[in-house]
């Protein structure tokens, strides 16, 4: 036990290191990226001509329809055989960004159908273009419905960037591999890797709900005003 206790406490520091370098700048990049993905995709599925909604919808129907490993494969390993070589850092932050654009999109794209017509129809009456009913009506309005599941969107990918170790992006989960490699105790630093991923998600958990709580607020004010 105490053989454990003093490995566990050796190797923090690089675990959390490589938390700190690579899995947290990765999780904010790619979430960043792929929720402008994502919204840009929704507009165009719910507002674009056919052509653009027809793409639009293949490429969500691609990412959703296969596996998150298998794409961070193909692009880190299967492009170089076409001539385009990436990095390990930007193939994963690739992978990453398209595979939380076509899935936020889904939840951005659901937000801004279910705002009432009605919030067109006020906003084109006091002289607002499409442009300014979206970006001042409508999206505020949706924003506040989208924060729970785009909060869990973003947990699930905190976690989801260990996979970024298969194609030997040195984050928290590799860092944690290439321990075990010459300690040869694969149990506890992977309990301590997986403890590490469990802080982090319960701190996004508490501030996802004080998120929530504050948006509850902001919309019942808004509901006593109207």
């Amino acid at each position: 036990m105490q053989h454990w206790l003093q490995l566990m406490a050796e190797s923090l520091p690089s675990l959390l290191w490589a938390g700190l370098v690579f899995t947290i700048p990765l999780t904010l990049l790619s979430f960043t990226f792929g929720l402008i993905l994502g919204l840009v995709t929704a507009i165009a599925r719910l507002f674009g001509p056919a052509p653009v909604v027809v793409v639009a919808r293949f490429y969500v129907w691609v990412i959703r329809g296969t596996p998150l490993l298998v794409q961070l494969f193909v692009i880190f390993y299967g492009l170089p055989s076409i001539g385009i070589l990436l990095d390990a850092f930007p193939a994963a932050l690739i992978g990453f960004t398209l595979n939380i654009g076509a899935y936020s999109s889904e939840i951005i794209r659901a937000v801004i159908s279910s705002v009432p017509k009605g919030q067109w129809e006020a906003a084109y009456s006091i002289g607002m273009s499409w442009r300014q009913a979206m970006s001042r009506t409508i999206l505020p309005q949706a924003g506040r419905v989208a924060v729970p599941p785009l909060s869990n969107t973003f947990i699930s990918l905190v976690k989801d960037t260990s996979l970024a170790a298969a194609i030997t992006v040195p984050e928290l989960f590799q860092a944690a591999q290439r321990i075990v490699a010459t300690t040869y105790e694969p149990l506890i630093l992977y309990i301590e890797a997986a403890l590490i991923y469990l802080v982090l998600s319960s701190i996004l958990s508490q501030l996802q709900v004080r998120l929530e709580r504050r948006f509850a607020r902001y919309g019942g004010m808004l509901e006593a005003n109207a």
